[in-house]
C-alpha cells in the first residue's frame, strides 16, 4: 500500500487535518476527525457504520502501526509525517500521532431507528448534554451494556466532536444514533414506538435498585445541575440512586451506567 510523505503542514491534500481544535467547534458538513490507534480500530473495522476518507499518521509510527495500516480500504489514502510537521498541522502537540478523516453515517431520524428495534431492547436517550466528555461517557456506556441506540435532543452537542469519540473510545463510530427536534418530540417518538422512557432524577422516589428490565425501555438522562424539566418529570415514571453525605447526584455519565447495567441483559464471560 503506497503511503504518501507529508513535509509541508501547508500541503493542500492534509487540508482537513489543519488546525483540529478550532475546526472542530464550528463543524465539518458530514465528516469528522477521529484521534488515537482505538478509535481508528473501530473506524476501520466491521462493526463502524461511518467511511474512513484518509489517514494521518507520524512517521515513526508507521513500523508499530503496519497491521493497522494493513487494515485500510483500498482507495483511502495514507498520510505519513514528521512529527514537528503533524504538530504545526493540527496546532497542538499530537502525542498519539495517528489520525484519520471520517464521514458520518446518513442521518436518520428517530422514529426510523425506533421503528425496527426489538421487542426486549434498551436505548439511550439524552438531553442537554452538552459536555463532549460526557457525551463520549454516554457512548460508551451504550455499547458497553448493549444498548440499542443513543438519542439525543436539540439540546445535545455533536457526537462526532473529537474529544466526544476519544472519549467514547469509538464507541460513537459504531452506535445508532439520531437527534429529535426537541426533548418533547424525542419522548412523543419514544411512547409511539411502545417505549416506557424512564426517566433519571434525584428527585424521584422510586429506586433504581428495584428497576426490572424487559420489553422496550428508554433511559432518559438531562444536563447536570438542571437535570430533565419539571414538566417531563411529572408525567414519566421517575427512578433515583439514593445517596449519603448530602448528595443528590452523580455524573450524568456514572449515572446512565449505573441505570443501562441494571436493565442489562449482558452476561458475564
Amino acid at each position: 500500500m503506497s503511503i504518501q510523505f507529508i513535509d509541508d503542514p501547508e500541503d493542500p491534500r492534509v487540508s482537513a487535518y489543519r488546525n483540529i481544535r478550532e475546526r472542530d467547534l464550528t463543524g465539518r458538513e458530514g465528516l469528522f476527525v477521529a484521534e488515537g490507534e482505538v478509535v481508528l480500530r473501530t473506524l476501520l473495522s466491521a462493526a463502524s457504520l461511518c467511511s474512513p476518507l484518509s489517514l494521518l499518521i507520524s512517521a515513526n509510527r508507521l513500523q508499530a502501526q503496519a497491521g493497522l495500516i494493513a487494515s485500510v480500504p483500498d482507495g483511502v489514502p495514507i498520510y505519513a509525517a514528521a512529527q514537528a510537521v503533524l504538530d504545526r498541522l493540527a496546532g497542538f502537540p499530537l502525542h498519539r500521532g495517528l489520525l484519520a478523516l471520517g464521514r458520518k453515517p446518513l442521518a436518520r431520524s428517530v422514529g426510523s431507528i425506533l421503528a425496527g428495534m426489538p421487542e426486549d431492547c434498551v436505548v439511550l436517550a439524552c438531553s442537554g448534554i452538552g459536555n463532549h466528555d460526557n457525551m463520549g461517557g454516554l457512548f460508551r456506556n451504550a455499547a458497553a451494556f448493549g444498548a440499542a441506540a443513543v438519542l439525543r435532543d436539540d439540546r445535545c452537542c455533536d457526537p462526532f466532536y473529537r474529544k466526544a469519540i476519544r472519549v467514547s473510545v469509538g464507541a460513537v463510530l459504531r452506535t445508532r444514533s439520531a437527534a429529535a427536534e426537541s426533548l418533547e418530540a424525542l419522548v412523543a417518538e419514544l411512547e409511539a414506538a411502545r417505549f416506557e422512557v424512564i426517566a433519571l432524577s434525584p428527585g424521584a422516589r422510586e429506586p433504581l435498585a428495584g428497576l426490572k428490565g424487559g420489553a422496550r425501555q428508554a433511559v432518559l438522562v438531562g444536563s447536570e445541575g438542571p437535570g430533565l424539566p419539571p414538566d417531563v418529570l411529572g408525567r414519566l415514571r421517575t427512578v433515583g440512586i439514593p445517596m449519603a453525605g448530602g448528595f443528590d447526584s452523580l455524573n450524568v455519565a456514572v449515572t446512565s451506567a449505573l441505570a443501562l447495567h441494571q436493565l442489562s441483559s449482558v452476561s458475564v464471560r
